[in-house]
C-alpha cells in the first residue's frame, strides 16, 4: 500500500501493518470526538512516527497513486475532521 503524508512524501507500507495503525487511528478519533487537542497532537504525532517507521520511503520524484493519505504533522483537527471517512483515517 502506498500512503501520503501531506507534505513529507510517499512510502510503501505492508498491509500487515494496518491492524496496529488501526489502533491509533481509534485512539485519535475518540480524542477528536471528545475534543481533546493535547491528545490529538500526540496520537496524530504517534501514527505518524509509526507510518515512518514501518514504511520504506519512496523516491521524492516517485508520483505513484496513493491509497492512503494522512494529514500533515502539524494539522488542526478540523483539517483532520475534513479527511475522515466512517472507518476514520485508516480503512479496515
Amino acid at each position: 500500500m502506498i500512503v501520503r503524508i501531506m507534505g513529507e512524501g510517499q512510502v510503501r507500507l505492508s498491509d500487515s501493518h494496518l491492524a496496529e495503525l488501526s489502533a491509533l487511528d481509534d485512539e485519535l478519533s475518540s480524542e477528536m470526538e471528545q475534543g481533546d487537542g493535547p491528545g490529538f497532537r500526540r496520537t496524530l504525532r504517534a501514527l505518524l512516527d509509526k507510518v515512518r517507521e514501518l514504511g520504506e520511503p519512496l523516491p521524492n520524484d516517485s508520483l505513484e497513486p496513493s491509497e492512503l493519505i494522512l494529514p500533515a504533522p502539524d494539522a488542526t483537527l478540523d483539517e483532520v475532521r475534513a479527511l475522515l471517512t466512517d472507518e476514520g483515517l485508516i480503512p479496515g
